[in-house]
Protein backbone atom coordinates (compact mmCIF):
# COMPACT_ATOMS: atom_id res chain seq x y z
CA UNK A 1 0.00 0.00 0.00
CA UNK A 2 1.36 3.40 -1.02
CA UNK A 3 1.56 5.88 1.88
CA UNK A 4 3.02 9.32 2.49
CA UNK A 5 6.22 9.65 4.56
CA UNK A 6 4.33 11.71 7.15
CA UNK A 7 1.64 9.04 7.62
CA UNK A 8 4.22 6.28 8.03
CA UNK A 9 6.15 8.31 10.60
CA UNK A 10 2.93 8.87 12.58
CA UNK A 11 2.13 5.15 12.52
CA UNK A 12 5.60 4.20 13.73
CA UNK A 13 5.37 6.72 16.58
CA UNK A 14 2.08 5.04 17.57
CA UNK A 15 3.91 1.67 17.45
CA UNK A 16 1.90 0.48 14.47
CA UNK A 17 4.50 -1.53 12.54
CA UNK A 18 4.14 -3.13 9.11
CA UNK A 19 5.85 -6.43 8.26
CA UNK A 20 7.57 -4.89 5.20
CA UNK A 21 8.53 -1.31 4.36
CA UNK A 22 9.73 -0.48 0.86
CA UNK A 23 11.21 3.04 0.79
CA UNK A 24 12.32 4.37 -2.59
CA UNK A 25 12.80 7.66 -4.43
CA UNK A 26 15.13 10.54 -5.20
CA UNK A 27 14.87 12.34 -1.84
CA UNK A 28 16.90 10.41 0.75
CA UNK A 29 15.77 12.47 3.77
CA UNK A 30 12.53 10.60 4.51
CA UNK A 31 14.07 7.21 3.70
CA UNK A 32 16.75 7.84 6.32
CA UNK A 33 14.27 9.31 8.81
CA UNK A 34 11.81 6.41 8.61
CA UNK A 35 14.65 3.88 8.80
CA UNK A 36 16.15 5.59 11.85
CA UNK A 37 12.79 5.78 13.62
CA UNK A 38 12.19 2.05 13.06
CA UNK A 39 15.68 1.32 14.45
CA UNK A 40 14.83 3.28 17.60
CA UNK A 41 11.19 2.30 18.07
CA UNK A 42 10.53 -1.39 17.45
CA UNK A 43 12.93 -2.97 19.97
CA UNK A 44 14.27 -2.01 23.36
CA UNK A 45 18.06 -1.52 23.65
CA UNK A 46 18.34 -4.91 25.37
CA UNK A 47 16.45 -6.68 22.55
CA UNK A 48 18.47 -5.19 19.69
CA UNK A 49 21.60 -7.28 20.18
CA UNK A 50 19.94 -10.52 19.01
CA UNK A 51 17.01 -9.14 17.02
CA UNK A 52 18.17 -6.18 14.95
CA UNK A 53 20.14 -6.83 11.75
CA UNK A 54 21.62 -4.13 9.51
CA UNK A 55 22.89 -5.14 6.06
CA UNK A 56 24.00 -3.31 2.91
CA UNK A 57 22.72 -4.25 -0.53
CA UNK A 58 26.12 -4.31 -2.21
CA UNK A 59 27.37 -6.98 0.25
CA UNK A 60 24.52 -9.49 0.04
CA UNK A 61 22.05 -11.19 -2.28
CA UNK A 62 18.31 -11.77 -2.12
CA UNK A 63 18.72 -15.17 -0.53
CA UNK A 64 20.39 -13.57 2.49
CA UNK A 65 17.55 -11.04 2.81
CA UNK A 66 14.84 -13.70 2.77
CA UNK A 67 16.76 -15.98 5.16
CA UNK A 68 17.19 -13.12 7.65
CA UNK A 69 13.55 -12.05 7.31
CA UNK A 70 12.22 -15.58 7.96
CA UNK A 71 14.12 -15.98 11.23
CA UNK A 72 12.20 -15.89 14.50
CA UNK A 73 13.00 -13.32 17.18
CA UNK A 74 14.88 -14.36 20.32
CA UNK A 75 13.29 -13.35 23.63
CA UNK A 76 11.34 -10.57 21.93
CA UNK A 77 8.06 -10.14 20.08
CA UNK A 78 9.70 -8.90 16.90
CA UNK A 79 12.96 -8.75 14.99
CA UNK A 80 14.07 -5.92 12.70
CA UNK A 81 15.95 -6.47 9.43
CA UNK A 82 17.14 -3.33 7.65
CA UNK A 83 18.67 -3.44 4.18
CA UNK A 84 20.37 -0.14 3.38
CA UNK A 85 21.31 0.79 -0.22
CA UNK A 86 18.95 -1.94 -1.41
CA UNK A 87 19.29 -0.60 -4.96
CA UNK A 88 22.93 -1.78 -5.01
CA UNK A 89 22.10 -5.46 -4.50
CA UNK A 90 23.88 -7.32 -7.34
CA UNK A 91 21.04 -9.74 -8.13
CA UNK A 92 18.13 -7.33 -7.62
CA UNK A 93 17.20 -7.28 -11.32
CA UNK A 94 17.37 -11.08 -11.72
CA UNK A 95 14.10 -12.94 -12.19
CA UNK A 96 14.82 -15.56 -9.53
CA UNK A 97 15.56 -12.86 -6.94
CA UNK A 98 12.41 -10.97 -7.82
CA UNK A 99 10.32 -14.12 -7.42
CA UNK A 100 11.86 -14.77 -4.00
CA UNK A 101 10.95 -11.28 -2.77
CA UNK A 102 7.48 -11.43 -4.36
CA UNK A 103 6.81 -14.69 -2.54
CA UNK A 104 8.05 -13.29 0.77
CA UNK A 105 6.00 -10.06 0.72
CA UNK A 106 2.90 -12.08 -0.18
CA UNK A 107 3.34 -14.08 3.05
CA UNK A 108 5.63 -11.97 5.20
CA UNK A 109 6.78 -13.18 8.60
CA UNK A 110 4.46 -11.32 11.05
CA UNK A 111 7.17 -11.19 13.74
CA UNK A 112 9.65 -9.47 11.39
CA UNK A 113 9.87 -5.79 10.43
CA UNK A 114 11.76 -5.78 7.13
CA UNK A 115 12.94 -2.41 5.79
CA UNK A 116 14.18 -2.14 2.19
CA UNK A 117 15.79 1.27 1.66
CA UNK A 118 16.09 1.85 -2.11
CA UNK A 119 17.68 5.32 -2.27
CA UNK A 120 18.19 7.98 -4.95
CA UNK A 121 15.85 6.42 -7.53
CA UNK A 122 12.56 4.57 -7.81
CA UNK A 123 11.97 0.93 -8.63
CA UNK A 124 10.39 0.36 -12.04
CA UNK A 125 6.66 0.72 -11.31
CA UNK A 126 5.70 -1.40 -14.31
CA UNK A 127 7.65 -4.39 -13.02
CA UNK A 128 5.94 -7.42 -11.54
CA UNK A 129 8.13 -7.03 -8.45
CA UNK A 130 6.98 -3.47 -7.75
CA UNK A 131 3.31 -4.39 -8.20
CA UNK A 132 3.69 -7.26 -5.73
CA UNK A 133 5.43 -4.99 -3.22
CA UNK A 134 2.83 -2.24 -3.58
CA UNK A 135 0.01 -4.77 -3.06
CA UNK A 136 1.46 -6.45 0.04
CA UNK A 137 3.88 -4.02 1.72
CA UNK A 138 3.95 -0.44 2.98
CA UNK A 139 5.47 1.60 0.16
CA UNK A 140 6.81 5.14 0.51
CA UNK A 141 7.98 7.08 -2.55
CA UNK A 142 10.07 10.14 -1.74
CA UNK A 143 10.22 12.90 -4.36
CA UNK A 144 12.41 15.97 -4.60
CA UNK A 145 10.57 19.12 -3.55
CA UNK A 146 9.92 21.93 -6.00
CA UNK A 147 11.23 25.33 -4.95
CA UNK A 148 7.71 26.58 -4.25
CA UNK A 149 7.07 23.64 -1.89
CA UNK A 150 10.12 24.30 0.26
CA UNK A 151 8.81 27.29 2.32
CA UNK A 152 5.77 25.29 3.46
CA UNK A 153 8.02 22.32 4.30
CA UNK A 154 10.24 24.56 6.44
CA UNK A 155 7.24 25.97 8.30
CA UNK A 156 5.72 22.51 8.88
CA UNK A 157 9.04 21.06 10.08
CA UNK A 158 9.40 23.85 12.63
CA UNK A 159 5.73 23.64 13.62
CA UNK A 160 6.20 19.97 14.54
CA UNK A 161 8.86 21.13 16.99
CA UNK A 162 6.65 23.97 18.32
CA UNK A 163 8.60 26.74 16.56
CA UNK A 164 7.48 29.47 14.16
CA UNK A 165 9.38 31.50 11.57
CA UNK A 166 8.91 34.85 9.86
CA UNK A 167 8.11 34.82 6.09
CA UNK A 168 11.30 36.62 5.02
CA UNK A 169 13.40 34.27 7.13
CA UNK A 170 11.71 31.31 5.40
CA UNK A 171 12.61 32.72 2.01
CA UNK A 172 16.19 33.41 3.07
CA UNK A 173 16.66 29.80 4.16
CA UNK A 174 14.91 28.41 1.07
CA UNK A 175 17.07 30.46 -1.29
CA UNK A 176 20.36 29.87 0.50
CA UNK A 177 20.08 26.20 1.45
CA UNK A 178 17.84 24.86 -1.33
CA UNK A 179 15.76 21.69 -1.46
CA UNK A 180 18.34 19.35 0.09
CA UNK A 181 16.11 18.28 2.98
CA UNK A 182 18.87 16.58 4.94
CA UNK A 183 20.92 19.78 4.94
CA UNK A 184 17.85 21.94 5.56
CA UNK A 185 16.72 19.84 8.53
CA UNK A 186 20.22 20.11 9.99
CA UNK A 187 20.14 23.90 9.77
CA UNK A 188 16.64 24.03 11.29
CA UNK A 189 17.68 21.73 14.13
CA UNK A 190 20.62 24.05 14.78
CA UNK A 191 18.24 27.00 15.04
CA UNK A 192 15.93 25.11 17.40
CA UNK A 193 18.84 24.37 19.71
CA UNK A 194 19.73 28.04 19.99
CA UNK A 195 16.36 29.81 19.86
CA UNK A 196 13.44 29.90 22.28
CA UNK A 197 10.16 28.44 20.92
CA UNK A 198 8.35 31.56 22.17
CA UNK A 199 10.23 33.77 19.68
CA UNK A 200 9.60 33.47 15.92
CA UNK A 201 12.80 32.72 13.99
CA UNK A 202 13.93 35.81 12.07
CA UNK A 203 16.70 36.81 9.66
CA UNK A 204 19.03 37.96 12.43
CA UNK A 205 18.84 34.51 14.07
CA UNK A 206 19.61 32.81 10.76
CA UNK A 207 22.63 35.04 10.26
CA UNK A 208 23.85 34.36 13.80
CA UNK A 209 23.30 30.60 14.03
CA UNK A 210 23.30 29.37 10.42
CA UNK A 211 25.79 31.82 8.97
CA UNK A 212 23.66 33.09 6.09
CA UNK A 213 23.84 36.85 5.87
CA UNK A 214 20.47 38.58 5.85
CA UNK A 215 21.92 41.42 3.73
CA UNK A 216 24.43 39.64 1.48
CA UNK A 217 22.76 36.65 -0.15
CA UNK A 218 21.46 35.67 -3.59
CA UNK A 219 17.92 36.63 -2.64
CA UNK A 220 19.08 40.20 -1.88
CA UNK A 221 21.13 40.34 -5.10
CA UNK A 222 18.03 39.30 -7.06
CA UNK A 223 16.09 42.11 -5.41
CA UNK A 224 18.85 44.59 -6.21
CA UNK A 225 18.78 43.52 -9.86
CA UNK A 226 14.97 43.65 -9.91
CA UNK A 227 15.10 47.24 -8.62
CA UNK A 228 18.08 48.13 -10.84
CA UNK A 229 19.78 49.23 -7.63
CA UNK A 230 23.44 49.44 -8.68
CA UNK A 231 24.69 50.58 -5.27
CA UNK A 232 23.13 47.65 -3.43
CA UNK A 233 24.15 45.10 -6.10
CA UNK A 234 27.82 46.09 -6.10
CA UNK A 235 27.87 46.32 -2.29
CA UNK A 236 26.77 42.67 -2.17
CA UNK A 237 29.43 41.72 -4.74
CA UNK A 238 32.12 43.51 -2.73
CA UNK A 239 31.11 41.57 0.39
CA UNK A 240 31.26 38.26 -1.50
CA UNK A 241 34.66 39.14 -2.96
CA UNK A 242 35.97 39.80 0.57
CA UNK A 243 34.33 36.56 1.81
CA UNK A 244 34.62 34.13 -1.15
CA UNK A 245 33.48 31.09 0.83
CA UNK A 246 30.17 32.74 1.68
CA UNK A 247 28.76 32.47 -1.86
CA UNK A 248 30.36 30.08 -4.40
CA UNK A 249 29.90 31.28 -7.96
CA UNK A 250 28.54 28.17 -9.72
CA UNK A 251 25.45 27.73 -7.47
CA UNK A 252 24.98 31.52 -7.57
CA UNK A 253 24.87 31.46 -11.37
CA UNK A 254 22.43 28.52 -11.26
CA UNK A 255 20.08 30.39 -8.91
CA UNK A 256 20.25 33.61 -10.96
CA UNK A 257 19.63 31.61 -14.14
CA UNK A 258 16.50 30.09 -12.62
CA UNK A 259 15.37 33.52 -11.48
CA UNK A 260 15.67 35.15 -14.93
CA UNK A 261 14.07 32.17 -16.66
CA UNK A 262 11.06 32.49 -14.34
CA UNK A 263 10.85 36.21 -15.10
CA UNK A 264 10.88 35.42 -18.81
CA UNK A 265 8.07 32.90 -18.34
CA UNK A 266 6.12 35.52 -16.39
CA UNK A 267 6.32 38.00 -19.29
CA UNK A 268 4.37 35.50 -21.43
CA UNK A 269 1.55 35.12 -18.92
CA UNK A 270 -1.63 37.08 -19.65
CA UNK A 271 -2.91 36.54 -16.12
CA UNK A 272 -0.39 38.30 -13.92
CA UNK A 273 -2.36 37.98 -10.71
CA UNK A 274 -0.36 36.99 -7.61
CA UNK A 275 -2.13 33.65 -7.41
CA UNK A 276 -1.51 32.69 -11.04
CA UNK A 277 2.13 33.80 -11.08
CA UNK A 278 2.86 31.88 -7.88
CA UNK A 279 1.31 28.78 -9.44
CA UNK A 280 2.96 29.08 -12.86
CA UNK A 281 6.41 30.03 -11.57
CA UNK A 282 6.25 27.60 -8.62
CA UNK A 283 7.28 30.29 -6.15
CA UNK A 284 6.13 31.35 -2.70
CA UNK A 285 3.21 33.84 -3.00
CA UNK A 286 5.11 35.99 -0.48
CA UNK A 287 7.73 36.96 -3.12
CA UNK A 288 5.44 37.48 -6.13
CA UNK A 289 5.57 41.24 -5.51
CA UNK A 290 9.36 41.15 -6.03
CA UNK A 291 8.92 39.40 -9.38
CA UNK A 292 6.32 41.96 -10.44
CA UNK A 293 8.74 44.75 -9.61
CA UNK A 294 11.39 43.09 -11.79
CA UNK A 295 8.89 42.85 -14.66
CA UNK A 296 8.50 46.61 -14.52
CA UNK A 297 12.25 47.04 -15.01
CA UNK A 298 13.05 44.25 -17.48
CA UNK A 299 11.39 43.46 -20.80
CA UNK A 300 11.66 40.16 -22.68
CA UNK A 301 14.75 41.08 -24.79
CA UNK A 302 16.58 42.27 -21.67
CA UNK A 303 15.73 39.04 -19.84
CA UNK A 304 16.93 36.97 -22.80
CA UNK A 305 20.17 38.93 -22.76
CA UNK A 306 20.58 38.33 -19.01
CA UNK A 307 20.11 34.58 -19.59
CA UNK A 308 22.69 34.67 -22.41
CA UNK A 309 25.16 36.49 -20.16
CA UNK A 310 24.65 33.90 -17.41
CA UNK A 311 25.35 31.09 -19.87
CA UNK A 312 28.56 32.87 -20.84
CA UNK A 313 29.53 33.39 -17.18
CA UNK A 314 28.92 29.70 -16.49
CA UNK A 315 31.23 28.70 -19.37
CA UNK A 316 33.88 31.15 -18.19
CA UNK A 317 33.93 29.94 -14.59
CA UNK A 318 34.24 26.34 -15.84
CA UNK A 319 37.16 27.33 -18.07
CA UNK A 320 35.35 26.46 -21.30
CA UNK A 321 35.06 30.04 -22.56
CA UNK A 322 38.02 32.43 -22.47
CA UNK A 323 37.94 35.74 -20.62
CA UNK A 324 36.18 36.85 -17.50
CA UNK A 325 39.05 36.71 -15.02
CA UNK A 326 38.47 35.27 -11.55
CA UNK A 327 35.06 34.41 -10.07
CA UNK A 328 34.48 37.84 -8.56
CA UNK A 329 35.30 39.56 -11.86
CA UNK A 330 33.01 37.21 -13.83
CA UNK A 331 30.05 37.98 -11.57
CA UNK A 332 30.81 41.71 -11.47
CA UNK A 333 30.92 41.82 -15.28
CA UNK A 334 27.55 40.05 -15.49
CA UNK A 335 25.89 42.48 -13.05
CA UNK A 336 27.45 45.47 -14.80
CA UNK A 337 26.12 44.39 -18.21
CA UNK A 338 22.65 43.52 -16.88
CA UNK A 339 22.28 46.90 -15.14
Amino acid sequence: MLKSPEDVLKEIKKREFAPVYFLHGEEAFYIDRITALIEESVLTPAERGFNQTMLYGRDINMGVVITQARRFPMMAEKQVVIIKEFQQMPDLAKEDSSKMLEAYVAQAQPSTVLVLAHKHKTLNKNSKLYKAIEKNATVVETKKLYDNQLPAWIQNYLKEQKYSIEPKAVQLLAEAVGADLARMSGELDKLCLNVSPETPINEQMIEQFVGISKDYNVFELQNALAQRDRTKAFKILAYWEANPKKQPLIPTIAMLFGYFVKLLIATQEKDKSDQNLAKVLKINPYIVKDYKLALQNFNSPQLLEAIRLLRMADLQVKGIEAGGGNEAEILREFVFKVL
